[in-house]
C-alpha cells in the first residue's frame, strides 16, 4: 500500500536545517501518526510522504514556500506589557504560546519589549527558512480501515 492524500501514516521523523542541525527527531522515541490532510503537518511534509511505502525512508529539502511559509509582515503585532504575567521573563527570541479569540494557540516570538509594550511575531517560527524533512514509514492506513469512534 501507498500513502495517498487521506491515508493515516504512521512514522519516524527527523526535522531540522539543511546545515544538519536537528529540531526535533522522533527516531529513537515511539512514532508518531499523522491524518494526511487534515492540517496537522505543513503542505510540502504531507506533499514529500505521498507514494512512499511501508519501510522506506527519504530526506528531502523543502522550500519555505511549502514548508513553513515566508515572514508576512502583517503578522508582527504590538502588545502592551501589562498583557503578560509579570513573573514572566521576556527575552528576544523567546516563544510563547498565545491564546486566540477563539481557543486556539499561537507561538509568538518576542522580537523586542520596554515597560510598556512587547513586539510578538506571530510568524511561524520556521517561517522562510528550507526545512531538512527525513521520515520513515512505519504503517499506512487508509481512513476507511479506522473503526468507528465511540460516542
Amino acid at each position: 500500500m501507498k500513502i495517498a492524500r487521506n491515508s493515516i501514516v504512521t512514522l519516524h521523523h527527523r526535522l531540522g536545517f539543511s546545515d544538519g542541525s536537528v529540531l526535533e527527531d522522533t527516531f529513537d522515541e515511539e512514532p508518531l501518526t499523522y491524518h494526511l490532510g487534515s492540517g496537522e503537518l505543513a503542505e510540502g511534509l504531507e506533499l514529500a510522504l505521498i507514494d512512499l511505502q511501508v519501510g522506506e525512508e527519504q530526506t528531502l529539502d523543502i522550500g519555505p514556500d511549502l514548508a513553513f511559509g515566508f515572514p508576512v509582515d502583517d503578522m508582527i503585532h504590538t502588545l502592551q506589557r501589562n498583557e503578560f504575567d509579570p513573573q514572566q521573563a521576556l527575552q528576544a527570541g523567546l516563544i510563547i504560546e498565545f491564546s486566540t479569540p477563539s481557543g486556539e494557540t499561537l507561538p509568538g516570538t518576542i522580537l523586542e519589549f520596554d515597560d510598556t509594550s512587547v513586539k510578538v511575531d506571530f510568524n511561524h517560527p520556521l517561517a522562510g527558512q528550507t526545512i531538512r524533512y527525513t521520515v520513515k514509514i512505519i504503517d499506512i492506513e487508509s481512513p476507511d480501515e479506522q473503526p468507528p469512534l465511540l460516542n
